[in-house]
């Protein structure tokens, strides 16, 4: 039997917004490569949105994006926008792609990354804060990607190693089953 535990789901949200919250403000603006900086907002999301998936992902997303947005000089809604559409394709499925799949989650998370950073950079030069497309592209989309899909490996492992291999009393391949230990 399979109960269904919202607690553990919010309590995990929870403690996952504020550790990135904190890594977002603590730890990305002091290390950098180029220009680029890790995107703790875009982590918080993308494990949401790969875990949780539905509802809940655009939801975290559109915090974290304005909660990014409000900690930077950039345009408030800009980010906000970009990791609600990246959680929106990102949590389709609505199941865990993260469960066992450390792979297939860290590509996703990959492509998500650059086409974040690329569209977020992208619309910084239009609005004078990049001085060329080449600044753009090499120096602030490209470190921007690298840092967030490094800062992306520990969540990532976490939840597609760690939490997902818990004991389960249903004999479902877990340690403990009907017959005993």
């Amino acid at each position: 039997m399979q109960v269904a535990n919202k607690n553990r789901e919010t309590k995990g949200v929870t403690l996952l917004a504020i550790g990135c919250a904190v890594l977002q403000l603590a730890l990305a603006p002091n290390v950098g490569l180029g220009n680029g900086r890790a995107n703790f907002a875009l982590v918080f999301t993308a494990c949401v949105a790969l875990s949780l998936g539905g509802r809940r992902g655009v939801v975290c997303g559109f915090l974290a994006g304005l909660f990014f947005d409000l900690s930077t000089t950039g345009p408030i809604g800009l980010m906000a926008f970009c990791l609600t559409v990246t959680s929106y394709v990102l949590g389709l499925e609505g199941r865990n792609r993260m469960a066992g799949d450390l792979a297939n989650s860290m590509m996703l998370f990959s492509a998500s990354a650059l086409a974040v950073s690329f569209a977020y950079h992208l619309a910084m030069l239009l609005v004078g804060q990049a001085s060329s497309l080449i600044d753009v592209l090499i120096f602030r989309t490209l470190p921007t990607a690298a840092l967030s899909i490094v800062a992306f490996l520990p969540f990532a492992y976490y939840y597609a190693r760690v939490r997902t291999s818990g004991p389960s009393l249903g004999g479902q391949g877990g340690h403990f089953s009907r017959r005993g230990l």
